[in-house]
């Protein structure tokens, strides 16, 4: 298949461009298309058969839920059955904007969407082409990050373009993504909130809100509730490792690591922050990658895909990441973290 890579304004987006979005999206097809988080693999979401072509260009498995975009409040309401308070105020408080509700969903939601689930995933994004796209469309999209399942979201046209060139018909290249991490996917169908993915709203913004929200444990060995809970995610080709501790510490054990490393003859890559960069960079490993600074995680938020990735593009055998502190949006980078090195976490006090 041909793909064509379209240059599209992010704030004020051409109306043929849209236009012709839509029309593929409306023939069934899948176009790639920009969202506040990271990129998005449109395809109408009410068409089982337009939304198994997202698995089948992803390889992504069939257990895993995908979200639905809407573009107002009216064409969420078609997809859910009951909307619980707790429902309400986020959409008052969050929407548009990086925050999936998992509520109880209307016939209409094919069993493709939902996992064969009793609840679907919805979320209003802000970004004015993805909003502009599904107003066009007039259809609800469903829309999971596009990439390749298991690799570091795409958080860039040229991402998306390396993952999905030849497999899609269209990219809506509208450049870096804002935020650059994944909304926060949050189950308001009864009961106490509960997070099931940490992304870009917090824990903290949510109880300011709702008052008590729990956190989720999820099991390998269940399916999944929501996108994102069950397979590793944000998976650099690369072995990685995760380090977490007192940076001084951490800068001794990194050039430890380094040299081991270099005497296996692997190239060694480091994901650190700003304040450790110049101590690291004295490490000489093969690529150093400065998230930001550690007293603002938004920078971290929005350059940890592109870091990940860029260890793929320069073949990094074993890559070494710097964690952050939790809380806040550190506890959304935390689990990206966690999830691309498998869980391989070095604790040093």
């Amino acid at each position: 298949m041909e793909t064509k890579r379209c240059y599209i304004d992010g704030v004020h987006p051409e109306a043929e461009l849209i236009k012709e979005g839509a029309a593929w999206l409306q023939a069934g097809e899948l176009v790639a298309f920009p969202t506040e988080t990271v990129y998005g693999l449109g395809a109408n979401a009410l068409d089982a058969s337009a939304c198994l072509k997202i698995f089948e260009a992803k390889g992504r498995p069939q257990d895993n839920p995908l979200i639905v975009h809407v573009c107002n409040r009216a064409m969420a309401n078609s997809l859910v059955a009951n909307w619980t308070p707790e429902a309400e105020l986020c959409v008052q408080h969050f929407w548009p904007g990086p925050l999936t509700l998992v509520m109880q969903k209307t016939d209409k939601v094919p069993d493709i969407v939902s996992a064969g689930l009793a609840n679907v995933a919805i979320r209003m994004p802000s970004h004015p082409v993805a909003l502009r796209l599904i107003e066009e469309t007039g259809l609800p999209l469903a829309a999971p990050s596009a990439n390749l399942s298991g690799k570091p979201s795409p958080t860039s046209g040229s991402h998306v373009w390396r993952d999905m060139k030849g497999k899609i018909p269209l990219i809506l290249d509208a450049g870096a993504c804002p935020l650059g991490l994944e909304s926060t996917v949050l189950d308001v169908s009864g009961g106490v909130p509960m997070i099931l993915r940490p992304g870009g709203i917090s824990k903290e913004q949510l109880e300011a809100v709702l008052g008590e929200v729990r956190v989720d444990n999820p099991s390998e060995t269940l399916a999944p509730k929501a996108p994102g809970m069950k397979y590793r995610h944000y998976a650099p080709q690369g072995e990685m490792i995760l380090m977490i501790g007192s940076s001084e510490r951490i800068i001794q054990r990194m050039g430890l690591e380094i040299q081991k490393g270099h005497g296996r003859l692997k190239k060694v890559g480091v994901l650190c922050s700003l304040e450790s960069a110049p101590f690291l960079h004295n490490l000489l490993p093969d690529l150093l990658f400065v998230l930001g600074s550690k007293n603002r995680p938004e920078e971290v938020a929005s350059n940890l895909f592109e870091g990940l990735r860029l260890c793929d593009e320069r073949s990094m055998d074993l890559i070494l990441a710097e964690g952050v502190e939790e809380g806040g949006l550190g506890t959304a980078i935390m689990n990206r973290l966690q999830k691309a090195a498998g869980q391989r976490i070095l604790y040093i006090p």
